[in-house]
């Protein structure tokens, strides 16, 4: 029988109301919330407090339980704890929601999955296959760096849902759903023995500012050098805001030049389709420079909240891209955008408004009724608190996270505060704390939190995969000008440039690519789902950006293992080595070159790939420096900028469609690359666009060498895993290539076709 999500929201409210206690258990004299206190020995514990806790357990939660929950022993299982091995079930998903009116603890998981599931959103789910169980999960310890004593244990209830993997398959949009947190509320701390670390504290309809700064001390006095600089790796960093970025003094409220060494607060926010009429523009900017300049205009929700939040914090100056960029002048827009890593990078913090969908929405929290309220019920005379989405769920719900410029505002940031819809966050570079649970330390804790972070940067001490984490994260999200995709990721570029010294960011970083490392840079994929669609152009650019890039196509682009040729429907793509990058094990061409912006071809550099020991290629690629006579084409025309050369070989292979399941959302798929023996065989696979015409035979070119050790595949990949080729496919027009799709190709059946030594001009 099939159970629609809409079925069981019929005559439901939308909101649950906050559910207080019915009783309330007073501490003992010898025991006491405060975290501080000595604590009773367990074994005392355990016989006095179940002894206290059955006669606080009235007739009357037996009627607000149903008989599933009822059987359950709470007490029992906040004091021991579940192993994941010994997970309960509890019910299936459907019954619990239509249970929700007499169950508390049901009324708990429903709330979460109409919080949180958008159910309204896909209203024909089936939901019958999808069963709650229950096991408990550590939430760590404050003052230890292992596994704390059962006398500081915290657990925390972990439902999960079993069903969802099917669903997440065939819905990708519908990987909000996830599984519930619950946790024990800290009045109820003391019925343990334990301090209330790590505990549920109760939150107000506003944001405590005490805590934010209480937070923002902590950081600053206990994290030393570590959240001091985003350029942490690099060496001693003196960088300063250039003189002609403005701030908004919000004492004056004035846009005025950025004091020299100023302390400074940035907001990232949505404009979400309006902005002229708050806009800093060449008609209001001397006006609004002047004292009181800002009073006049007609600010959105998100930036008077933002400017009163500066103001509560004792700060003066905060950084707003609408007020401080002057909209309608071109070169000041220019200037202000290709600094975002030193605006970002150099804040003392950044206000993330993760809470709305346009500037008009206010910020949750910041003032009264902007929020909803905890929700807290009382089962079996314990005050449990639904767990509202924890950072990295909160913005994967939010419109914020959905568009691209939002991305480098947060990961150039060493300091955050995200107001989300539910409560607000706060991020550094070594913790994350929030307004509901304790956990606030001067010690390197091992605080659950702290494993769900929103963003690190730069991800790894390989300035590669930083790179193509930016990447994949940046072409996943929107733009409402499509040709902002590469200003868009100048920030996150020029400080890679400046952490890894690449050098200047003008010559290591080129249409959003990064030239330094091209035998990488070249193995992106298109996410399976993205039609293979040129990306518009930017103002007064008559040229389309090469195909080479990413940036010249529209859509989610990523770089993945080598796996991915083994993946047997494209639609799972995405699985596979998630957080991986391709590998190159030895390089091929010696010397690239690109026709610059003046139309003049001028060399890379690029960094050394340190060669696989033991591995010997018997593929043998041409070698040396192009002759200046090599890089021109009798087309009677100059080679347009952008224009990659460089000299490999190529070779045709007929091709044919994996046999695979189709589907009408997959644009891109898995093709076997054929010999030319009859009857023919499998040398290799490539991944080429769905939505076009391929010829039977397709031109590939060498770009380098890669391994694939302990793969299996049908078409025994297993066997070639030291000797494969990464290759190009190609398309050819009076001379000029364009790119097609990535291929592997076994290096012996490459020698075998008699491939061809040329200079590619790649287009």
């Amino acid at each position: 029988m099939l159970c629609p999500l809409l079925e069981f929201l019929e005559g439901l409210p939308l909101e649950f109301g906050f559910f207080g206690s019915s009783r309330r258990c007073k501490p003992k004299a010898n025991v006491t919330s405060d975290e501080s206190s000595p604590l009773l020995h367990p074994d005392q514990i355990r016989t006095d407090l179940q002894r206290d806790h059955a006669q606080a357990t009235t007739l009357n939660n037996e009627a607000l339980l149903c008989s599933i929950c009822t059987n359950l022993d709470f007490y029992q299982i906040f004091l021991d704890g579940i192993p994941e091995t010994e997970d309960i079930p509890l019910d299936r998903l459907s019954s619990i929601l239509k249970k929700s009116y007499q169950c508390s603890f049901c009324r708990l998981i429903s709330f979460h999955v109409r919080r949180t599931w958008m159910l309204d959103k896909f209203p024909h789910i089936d939901i019958s296959g999808i069963e709650c169980r229950m096991f408990t999960k550590s939430c760590g310890c404050l003052h230890l760096a292992s596994y704390p004593p059962s006398k500081f244990r915290c657990y925390r209830l972990f439902i999960t849902m079993e069903g969802l993997d099917d669903l997440w398959k065939r819905y990708p949009a519908f990987r909000i759903a996830n599984a519930l947190n619950i946790h024990l509320m800290q009045e109820d701390a003391f019925k343990f023995g334990r301090p209330t670390d790590l505990h549920c504290r109760r939150t107000k309809s506003t944001v405590d500012i005490n805590m934010v700064k209480k937070w923002i001390t902590l950081c600053q006095g206990s994290h030393g050098e570590i959240c001091k600089s985003l350029s942490r790796i690099g060496e001693d960093d003196n960088r300063k805001l250039p003189g002609f970025v403005r701030v908004v003094d919000v004492i004056l409220m004035a846009v005025v030049p950025a004091p020299s060494g100023c302390r400074y607060v940035a907001l990232s926010y949505i404009w979400g389709g309006i902005g002229a009429e708050y806009w800093t523009t060449e008609d209001n900017v001397a006006e609004r420079g002047m004292p009181g300049g800002l009073n006049t205009a007609k600010l959105p929700d998100t930036i008077t909240d933002s400017i009163l939040f500066v103001r509560q914090l004792g700060k003066r100056y905060i950084w707003i891209d609408a007020l401080c960029i002057i909209q309608d002048n071109p070169q000041d827009k220019f200037a202000q955008v290709h600094e975002m890593d030193l605006v970002y990078g150099l804040s003392y913090l950044t206000i993330i408004a993760a809470g709305g969908t346009t500037a008009r929405d206010p910020l949750p929290g910041c003032r009264p009724h902007t929020r909803p309220q905890q929700h807290i019920e009382v089962v079996q005379g314990l005050h449990l608190s639904a767990a509202p989405p924890r950072l990295t769920e909160a913005l994967a719900l939010s419109a914020w996270n959905t568009r691209c410029w939002t991305y480098q505002e947060c990961a150039l940031s060493r300091r955050r505060i995200y107001f989300t819809g539910q409560q607000v966050y706060f991020e550094c570079q070594f913790d994350v704390l929030c307004e509901d649970i304790i956990a606030e330390s001067k010690y390197d804790s091992t605080n659950f939190l702290k494993y769900l972070r929103a963003e690190y940067f730069p991800q790894s001490l390989n300035p590669f995969t930083s790179y193509a984490r930016a990447v994949k994260q940046c072409t996943q999200r929107n733009l409402t000008v499509e040709s902002d995709i590469v200003d868009a990721l100048t920030g996150v570029t020029n400080a890679l440039a400046k952490v890894f010294g690449l050098g200047d960011p003008a010559r290591a970083f080129h249409y959003g690519m990064m030239l330094t490392d091209l035998h990488h840079a070249l193995l992106w994929h298109h996410n399976p789902h993205t039609p293979r669609t040129r990306r518009s152009l930017p103002d007064g650019c008559s040229l389309p950006w090469p195909s080479w890039t990413w940036a010249a196509w529209r859509g989610a682009v990523s770089y993945m293992t080598e796996h991915r040729y083994l993946v047997t429907h494209p639609e799972d793509a995405w699985l596979v080595d998630y957080y991986s990058n391709p590998l190159v094990v030895e390089m091929f061409i010696d010397s690239w070159y690109i026709v610059d912006h003046r139309g003049v071809i001028v060399q890379i550099e690029f960094l050394l790939i340190r060669e696989a020991e033991g591995e010997v290629s018997t593929y043998s690629p041409p070698r040396g420096v192009i002759d200046p006579t090599e890089m021109t084409l009798n087309i009677h025309r100059a080679l347009d900028p952008g224009t990659l050369i460089f000299r490999t070989t190529s070779s045709h292979f007929a091709i044919a469609r994996r046999r695979e399941e189709s589907h009408p959302s997959i644009h891109h798929g898995l093709f076997d690359i054929l010999s030319a023996s009859h009857p023919p065989t499998w040398v290799g696979t490539a991944v080429l666009p769905l939505d076009v015409v391929l010829p039977t035979s397709v031109e590939f070119i060498v770009l380098s060498r890669t391994s694939m050790r302990g793969a299996h595949d049908v078409e025994s990949l297993e066997y070639y895993h030291d000797c494969l080729l990464h290759v190009m496919a190609v398309s050819e027009s009076g001379g000029l290539m364009e790119r097609v799709g990535l291929g592997i190709i076994h290096e012996v059946a490459w020698i075998a076709s008699r491939a061809e030594e040329r200079v590619v001009f790649l287009r």
